[in-house]
């Protein structure tokens, strides 16, 4: 099987694909971290290097994603190339950071990799208010998350809510984590984990004894 795990930044993706891998015994799967070719020509010159840019993610999560339809263990994976597609790569779409040539191209060519690839079996979306995304950038403390603009993070809800509802064709479990703490209260996680059995397995909830 095929589990992803969307949200926003800072929505808790990582410590939910942690806890759960840890609990069903599924290979967790996290976005490549090597280095991307593009991305100091990107940042001096963003809108002359941001199809590059996003052709290339595009291209490293077209891979991953094959290499997940042909591996036989259950992944769950951080964040899938459907995000990639409908909520950054149209964001930088938004703000003007992708003509309409290249967003045309970007897509023509997303398209053809959709005819390769499985829509995953659940994908679970973390939907979070701006206020716990920020409140968790910050107890993170990660130097390049700390000058993210609120209305960069807004957009990216907005692009979520759009993205889940009117444009994936996959089953998706909807989480409001806006109140939950699943790595300190483990009947948060239970909670989850309860849900996603019934969507799967079709077990029950368990009863407390």
């Amino acid at each position: 099987m095929h589990i992803v795990i969307a949200g926003n930044i800072g929505s808790g993706k990582t410590t939910l694909t942690n806890l759960l891998a840890k609990h069903y015994e599924w290979e967790p799967r996290f976005e490549a971290v090597a280095h991307n070719p593009y991305l100091e020509d990107y940042y001096g010159d963003i809108e002359r290097w941001a199809f590059n840019l996003e052709v290339y993610f595009l291209k490293e999560r077209f891979k991953d994603c094959l290499s997940i339809d042909q591996s036989p263990k259950t992944i769950i994976q951080d964040r899938s190339i459907y995000e990639g597609v409908y909520v950054f790569a149209a964001n930088n779409r938004q703000m003007g950071q992708l003509s309409d040539r290249d967003y045309e191209t970007y897509m023509e060519l997303f398209q053809q990799m959709l005819t390769q690839l499985r829509v995953p079996d659940l994908m679970i979306y973390l939907r979070a208010d701006i206020a716990h995304l920020v409140e968790n950038i910050q107890k993170r403390g990660r130097d390049y998350e700390q000058t993210i603009q609120i209305e960069y993070l807004q957009g990216l809800n907005e692009l979520y809510e759009q993205f889940i509802y009117e444009k994936y064709p996959g089953r998706v479990l909807t989480v409001d984590v806006n109140n939950l703490d699943y790595l300190h209260r483990p009947e948060d996680l239970k909670g989850i984990i309860n849900q996603i059995d019934t969507l799967l397995f079709g077990l029950f909830p368990l009863q407390d004894s």
